[in-house]
């Protein structure tokens, strides 16, 4: 059983700084991929950023160099930091886990199996 908790929400100004967490209890599940999506209100879910199990990043256009994932070497917390932020960065921010191998699956989020509840993000 695969439990992801976010963290490190909050309201924040246009051009301010938050840094996401994800706390995983993957409890023997091998995850090759991680990763970070959102959602605003009345959109799809969107990809924001991945990682794989061998630390090789994606990260969505519009959030390039503005947006950094992050594991820890113990391999129990995925992070989000996100500076330079923007209005448009507004929404509920899920961390995921799942069996992605294919490099253009990575920011989909149907094709991961485990989602956190999620952490609200609002930028003004």
């Amino acid at each position: 059983h695969v439990q992801l908790v976010e963290s490190g929400g909050g309201s924040v100004k246009a051009g301010g700084s938050l840094r996401l967490s994800c706390d995983m209890r993957l409890n023997g599940h091998r995850m090759y991929c991680l990763g970070w999506f959102r959602q605003a209100s009345g959109k799809e879910r969107e990809g924001v950023a991945s990682i794989t199990i061998d630390g090789r990043t994606s990260v969505a256009e519009g959030m390039k160099g503005r947006f950094t994932i992050s594991q820890d070497n113990a391999g129990n917390t995925l992070s989000l930091q996100m500076n330079s932020l923007k209005p448009k960065d507004t929404a509920m921010y899920f961390c995921a886990a799942g069996q992605v191998r294919a490099t253009f699956d990575r920011l989909s989020a149907s094709r991961y199996q485990y989602f956190g509840p999620g952490t609200q993000v609002t930028v003004s």
